[in-house]
């Protein structure tokens, strides 16, 4: 068959042949439609990541969307290595292969999925946000931010904060639903100031895409400016700033902030399982959006490195 193949850690993928899977007890053989390029799909391909196999030559891909054997669509995740998502054809485990509603095609259901399942389960499972509380969404500009910002008013947030470096993007970020917008790309006394504003109004939880120094300047105005009992539940999703931080210890002692993760390990497969099944039946009801750029399969050594807030989709047959 044909895929995209990685030959070794850290090299690109070239369009060539590979191996055909074979379905193996408890799993289905996806002929696959559609596979979006993700940051974690490419750290994972380089070895990076900490669920990464480190087996080569491998075929990337942690999702997609294609159709089963007997003509079901389906949202598939964790392909068995090496066969990734982005072949013509891939296996995945029965329960990892969720039915995709008529109404959300092949190119939107593979970009949004992996984005928005993180969010989504953040704010229902690790965060347990409740109608009427307040998000605050740091890194809100990026794919997965602007998705979180949708997806924290759809399931009923009264104010929905967003802080990224873009002005542009950040006032695109508004008109999806955002009340405010914090600049990260101002002078660090204005900015604590800023957030020390916003905290003091109250912060129910903050979704994390950026770690890094604005993670320590969040948690540092919310230590100091939130409302004394107000707990703040901080998830930590992504580390686009920087991979470490420095905590100083007071912020936990003064105030009642609580440190979450919502990546693999911290939300089990059921739950990851249930949140995108819900996730996929809300996109069309909600009105999710999300920019999508279809590429074909043989492609992807043009495609592997960009950048931008259109989601690359990689598509067979085209």
């Amino acid at each position: 068959m044909k895929a995209a193949v990685v030959k070794e850690a850290g090299a690109p993928p070239v369009y060539d042949n590979f191996d055909t899977p074979m379905a193996g007890a408890g799993e289905n053989l996806i002929a696959v439609k559609a596979a979006a390029i993700s940051h974690a799909a490419r750290a994972r391909a380089a070895g990076t990541h900490y669920s990464a196999a480190n087996r080569y030559p491998l075929v990337p891909g942690i999702d997609g969307v294609g159709t089963l054997p007997d003509g079901r669509r389906v949202y598939f995740a964790g392909p068995r290595a090496p066969f990734g998502s982005m072949a013509e054809l891939s296996v995945a485990p029965n329960a990892l292969c969720v039915p995709l509603p008529d109404e959300v095609d092949d190119v939107t259901a593979a970009a949004i999925a992996n984005p928005a399942m993180s969010s989504w389960a953040a704010l229902k499972l690790r965060a347990g946000l409740q109608p009427g509380q307040t998000v605050l969404v740091n890194g809100a500009t990026g794919v997965a931010g602007r998705l979180a910002v949708q997806i924290a008013r759809h399931l009923g947030a009264a104010r929905v904060i967003a802080t990224g470096r873009d002005a542009a993007a950040l006032q695109q970020v508004r008109e999806l639903g955002a009340d405010a917008t914090v600049s990260l790309l101002q002078a660090e006394g204005a900015l604590e100031e800023e957030l020390k504003t916003e905290f003091a109004r109250g912060v129910d939880v903050v979704i994390d895409y950026l770690w890094g120094r604005s993670a320590e300047q969040l948690l540092v105005a919310g230590a100091k400016a939130g409302p004394d009992g107000r707990s703040i539940r901080f998830v930590q999703l992504g580390s686009a700033s920087g991979a470490d931080i420095t905590l100083p210890s007071a912020v936990l002692r003064s105030s009642p902030i609580e440190l979450l993760g919502g990546g693999l390990g911290s939300v089990s497969i059921e739950g990851l399982i249930v949140s995108v099944r819900e996730m996929l039946s809300a996109i069309v009801p909600a009105g999710f959006q999300i920019a999508t750029k279809a590429v074909p399969l043989a492609q992807i050594g043009q495609v592997w490195d960009a950048e931008g807030t259109a989601r690359t989709v990689l598509v067979t047959g085209a």
